[in-house]
């Protein structure tokens, strides 16, 4: 699919200005001098993200890409996010909104459809950059077994820009090395990776895995063999929000260190004892995590109490306080002045 121009989609909503609202990318001429352009595949799993899914929609649509192909899969939203799809149909390659088994799923299901060279994901609050594919084609075109990695801007709600990021990850045994390289700076930004589509489908997502399916696939790809490319190329918004998953910190940690810890024992280029010596510092950072998440729950708990006392403090005053409301409020629902 080519893509379409501004003047083509949809118009803004009124005060919109900007990217992706009033501005598009560089257009790459349709048949280049030589080889013909590689199709780039690019997946957005949905649900109830109508806030954000149109500026989601249109940043993808205006990369002036002459081969893209664009997949939205929807879990049966039920606010506006399917009225705002229906918009922008014509130029998708392929959308339905039906209840699905979750992101990783319909993620899987899309890449399995596409027949790209490379492909994403951008999740329905996220975003591409201006030029992100045109920057990058013209500058570093695309490799069979690279995975390439821009850099990643994240942003608020209000789409206001917090700070850019580039990770550290080039091997497989960086990405196990969570204490000193991933959780220390040196994580990989989702929405700023395009990577090899048919060495993903081998393992595909693990549609299991809720919080940190792309540290896993991250992992596969390694270990098939694949190359990290960091081409300093803005490519991709993240959106920061309360509501999103990865804000539940704890979840997402513990999700990733179960993730690292099966990537490593089935690492066959590992030996075994950097097998050994990786598990158990991933088993250390975990409980150091823990303790320290513990710590940070409380006054008692930073003291140095143990969970085997505080808790059963905490839910006694958990009690006293709703035993209180409820003695507040049960003047005013029996109606007396």
């Amino acid at each position: 699919m080519r893509c379409p121009s501004l003047s083509e989609l949809p118009a803004p909503p009124p005060g919109r200005a900007g990217w992706p609202w009033t501005e598009e990318s560089f257009r790459l001429p349709e048949t280049p001098e030589s080889a013909p352009w590689p199709r780039i595949t690019i997946v957005t799993p949905s649900f109830n993200q109508g806030a954000f899914i149109e500026e989601t929609i249109r940043s993808i649509l205006l990369q002036g890409y002459p081969d893209l192909e664009y997949f939205i899969f929807d879990g049966g939203s039920t606010d506006n996010t399917v009225e705002i799809i229906r918009k922008y149909s014509t130029w998708i390659s392929f959308w339905v909104s039906e209840r699905d088994r979750g992101q990783s799923a319909a993620i899987n299901r899309g890449l399995r459809m596409g027949s790209g060279l490379h492909a994403t994901w951008i999740c329905s609050d996220d975003m591409l950059c201006k030029n992100a594919l045109t920057n990058h084609l013209l500058t570093e075109g695309l490799a069979k077994n690279v995975v390439y990695i821009g850099d990643c801007i994240h942003i608020d709600e209000t789409g206001r820009t917090l700070f850019t990021h580039r990770g550290r990850v080039q091997s497989f045994e960086d990405l196990v090395e969570v204490s000193s390289v991933w959780c220390d700076q040196g994580w990989i930004d989702q929405p700023g990776v395009i990577f090899p589509l048919e060495l993903a489908l081998r393992d595909g997502l693990n549609e299991g895995n809720y919080f940190s399916m792309d540290y896993e696939l991250w992992g596969h790809l390694l270990l098939r063999g694949a190359r990290v490319h960091y081409t300093g190329i803005p490519f991709g918004f993240f959106r920061r929000r309360r509501e999103q998953k990865t804000q539940d910190e704890e979840k997402s940690i513990e999700s990733m260190l179960d993730a690292a810890e099966r990537l490593v024992v089935a690492a066959n280029l590992l030996g075994a004892e950097k097998k050994d010596r990786i598990l158990a510092d991933l088993k250390a950072f975990r409980k150091a995590y823990k303790e320290a998440r513990w710590k940070q729950s409380g006054r008692l708990a930073k003291l140095g109490l143990p969970p085997a006392i505080v808790e059963p403090v905490r839910h006694f005053r958990r009690r006293v306080e709703a035993k209180i409301t409820n003695f507040r409020l049960a003047p005013f629902e029996r109606g007396d002045e």
